[in-house]
């Protein structure tokens, strides 16, 4: 594992400083490892409000060192939670983390109708299934920038979980990338689409596929904190 965390530092590191917005993706490896701005401010000696302050953006970027800190801080949290978070990106190594948003597993099933209502969102198809968790993607970079396996490699500990696709305007893409995959998510989420219009086609493969479709028009930065915010 000490292999893995290494190299996993090396690619948070690398996402931090080569990010258009550092505060964000320092913010999002935070939320990521389940760490509270107060408890990393004490990790590295100093006040919660810089913390806060460089993931406002209300500070010039931290440079290279104090981003090396906080990384080596994450993980050494992680470490000694037994490898919580890695456990879950292991797999992902490798996999350009600018695509991945949010990544979480669930200690026991979610109806796909109970994570629609989480997430004010509309079941488009209803096969009844269940997720044991769920990867958000930025859908324009995952059709972009990914090749075939390391859409496979989203799908983290299990295929029965949710596939949330963000800044989608019809959802016929990230629908037809699912169905040339070999493996197939239980639930897919679109958010948002303009006009509430899903594509036909999109529908159609929801349905051959026997996946759970669900829309949602909230904000992204709203979806993303209910769904890490889920109690299952």
């Amino acid at each position: 594992m000490d292999f893995l965390a290494r190299r996993f530092a090396e690619l948070i590191a690398g996402n931090m400083v080569f990010s258009d917005n550092y505060g964000n993706a320092m913010k999002k490896w935070r939320n990521i490892f389940d760490v509270s701005q107060k408890e990393l401010a004490e990790r590295l000696n100093i006040t919660p409000s810089v913390i806060s302050d460089y993931e406002s953006n209300r500070r010039k970027s931290p440079g290279m060192a104090f981003i090396k800190k906080v990384v080596e801080t994450l993980i050494e949290i992680d470490r000694e939670r037994g490898w919580k978070t890695l456990s879950r990106y292991k797999e992902l190594i490798g996999v350009e983390f600018d695509v991945i948003i949010d990544l979480n597993e669930y200690s026991s099933p979610m109806s796909s109708g109970v994570l629609a209502d989480h997430v004010d969102g509309s079941l488009i198809t209803d096969f009844g299934r269940n997720v044991m968790g769920h990867t958000v993607v930025d859908s324009l970079r995952a059709i972009l920038e990914m090749s075939s396996y390391d859409f496979y490699r989203l799908f983290g500990l299990t295929s029965e979980r949710a596939l949330v696709f963000t800044k989608v305007t019809t959802g016929r893409s990230p629908l037809v990338a699912v169905r040339v995959a070999n493996l197939k998510p239980s639930v897919i989420v679109l958010n948002p689409i303009n006009g509430g219009n899903v594509d036909k086609l999109a529908i159609k493969i929801a349905e051959i596929e026997g996946i759970d479709l669900i829309v949602t028009e909230i904000d992204e930065e709203e979806l993303i904190s209910r769904l890490r915010n889920l109690e299952v």
